[in-house]
């Protein structure tokens, strides 16, 4: 059994800027290659027996147990709306008269540069759109409502996108300043949203390649924790998690590489959907490798529905949404299965697991759980193989994956990176081949394990995060910092679903003592979004999952 993390050293300004010099020799990078290995436990993989290597896969097709779980019928309502509303509410004001689309565009606006203008900045808006062009995208919303047929489900819905996304007439920089700031046109999920009328407010910063799961970038300032901007706000999703715990929108684009979505909605406390390997199209977003996802934040489970509806599907431009012929997914059969309950749905819950989680994150998980219990699910003991080496694993895929997917980049613009990303991207550089290899065996040792668990239960409950959001000050935010123990308790239990590939949710069940958010992660079967979201929506329906209005918030609907 691999140790638990010893407390690190945080490194930032002065000494962080020296290590990272440091880290360019060929001396140093091996040194913290091998420091590195021992922190994060990648060591422990070098010690496990020839068991728990498998085949080399030479594709990345999520393994299905069995079909996905059928329903009863979908007889129970939505949960109610949270505080700051859900896409239907803006669209309910619309039809109703009682608000416009332009009346919100223009509070959407002000909005956000007041949350930037704070200090800490909370500010979740990278690049802004245009006035005149949203105030004009806007307009026709409202002349659409005004005859009586808007759009799509979104139409005047205010959202905002990852930068690492193309949207028509903005940069695409994922948290860099050395990628082209050349505009691009949408990527498929932003088309697929613009198709229902949602109306594109900015793009949200992220930490540098999202690299970082903690939320700190020295290239962007990002937005500190609505709920106490003391403290950071996750990521690398960072802006796209506050954009909607701020109540500034309903929902966001996201992606996740190592918990890039549920990091972020933990820790922010709202809702946030990993979907299937091969759901959604990642067309247009830079994400490339083997583990990174497009999917939704939200402030509801709803949205969480309605937005996977509209951006799922096959795309001749992304491969991997046409292998293995991905079952369709029907119209609104997603929203139809949030009234389905939980009678019946066995859960698998595997203690160990839950043991590496802090007290108060277990406490808020297991309460969760026992109130779902209580609603008629089964709560089920099992173990999943290998599960405690996914972080290593994982750190050993999307590591190197990146590593070598920069390479021109790393020899031409290494010095424009900021330094925690020259620390990993000098470290990784002294990996073998052969390393990465290992990894991948053990992964299929991993998905083969979990595919196993999955013939005998219907969900798999974690912790999204070992513990819920670190402290930072103005000059660790300025200049970046790296502190192991804080990166590896907040992808702990997240890479499981990446190298996976199944469908991974995070719901608000509770906060600590500082009234920081706690994430419950819920995992389903292959293609089972369904089953996913109606078990979350049916903790939003109970209140048990629930989106509390933060310390710093806008209210955009009256």
């Amino acid at each position: 059994m691999p140790r638990r993390l010893p407390p690190s050293p945080r490194l930032s300004g002065a000494l962080l800027r020296t290590v990272a010099r440091a880290a360019r020799t060929k001396t140093g990078s091996v040194a913290l290659y091998h420091a590195l290995k021992v922190d994060l436990n990648v060591s422990e993989l070098e010690k496990l027996t020839e068991s728990a290597r498998g085949d080399l896969l030479l594709h990345n097709r999520p393994w299905q147990a069995r079909p996905p779980r059928g329903g009863e019928p979908a007889d129970l309502p939505l949960p109610s709306a949270p505080w700051s509303g859900t896409s239907a509410s803006y669209v309910a004001h619309y039809t109703q008269g009682t608000l416009s689309p332009e009346d919100v565009a223009v509070r959407c606006l002000a909005a956000a540069r007041a949350l930037a203008a704070r200090s800490p900045s909370v500010g979740p808006i990278h690049e802004y759109a245009k006035e005149r062009v949203a105030l004009g995208e806007a307009s026709e919303s409202k002349a659409r409502y005004a005859a009586g047929a808007p759009r799509g489900i979104f139409d005047g819905v205010p959202y905002a996108v990852k930068e690492q996304t193309a949207v028509r007439g903005f940069a695409r920089q994922a948290g860099s300043t050395y990628l082209s700031a050349e505009p691009l046109d949408d990527a498929a999920c932003v088309a697929a949203v613009r198709r229902e009328g949602g109306l594109v407010l900015g793009t949200t910063p992220m930490t540098e390649l999202g690299m970082s799961p903690v939320g700190q970038n020295m290239h962007r300032r990002l937005p500190k924790n609505p709920h106490d901007p003391k403290h950071v706000a996750g990521g690398s999703s960072t802006g796209s998690g506050v954009a909607v715990a701020t109540g500034l929108v309903p929902f966001a684009l996201a992606a996740d590489g190592g918990g890039s979505i549920r990091i972020p909605s933990a820790i922010n406390g709202v809702f946030g959907i990993k979907p299937t390997w091969g759901r959604v199209s990642r067309a247009g977003d830079i994400s490339q490798g083997s583990v990174a996802h497009v999917g939704p934040i939200a402030s509801s489970t709803a949205d969480l529905a309605r937005v996977l509806e509209v951006i799922s599907g096959p795309d001749p431009r992304d491969e991997e949404t046409m292998v293995g012929t991905p079952p369709k997914l029907e119209p609104g059969s997603l929203v139809a299965a949030l009234g389905r309950g939980v009678r019946g749905l066995v859960i698998g819950v595997d203690e160990s697991e839950w043991g590496e989680a802090s007290a108060v994150v277990q406490r808020a998980g297991q309460e969760a759980l026992r109130a779902l219990e209580k609603e008629g699910a089964i709560l089920r003991e099992v173990t999943i193989g290998l599960a405690r080496y996914a972080p290593a694993i994982g750190y050993m895929t999307i590591g190197l994956e990146t590593r070598g997917l920069i390479q021109l980049d790393w020899l031409q613009h290494a010095n424009a990176m900021g330094y925690d990303l020259q620390i990993a991207m000098s470290a990784l550089s002294e990996a073998k081949a052969s390393d990465f290899v290992d990894a991948q065996r053990m992964r299929t040792t991993l998905r083969a394990g979990v595919a196993q668990v999955f013939r005998d239960v219907d969900l798999l409950a974690l912790p999204t995060t070992v513990d819920t959001a670190t402290a930072a000050d103005d000059e660790e935010m300025r200049s970046g910092f790296l502190e192991s123990r804080v990166l590896a308790g907040l992808v702990r239990f997240n890479f499981l679903g990446n190298l996976t590939g199944l469908p991974a949710l995070s719901a608000p069940v509770g906060l600590d003592a500082k009234n920081l958010p706690i994430g419950l992660q819920l995992m389903g079967d292959a293609w089972d979004e369904a089953t996913v979201l109606a078990a979350s929506a049916h903790l939003e329906r109970m209140g048990t999952a629930r989106v509390e209005r933060p310390a710093v918030s806008v209210q955009i609907l009256p």
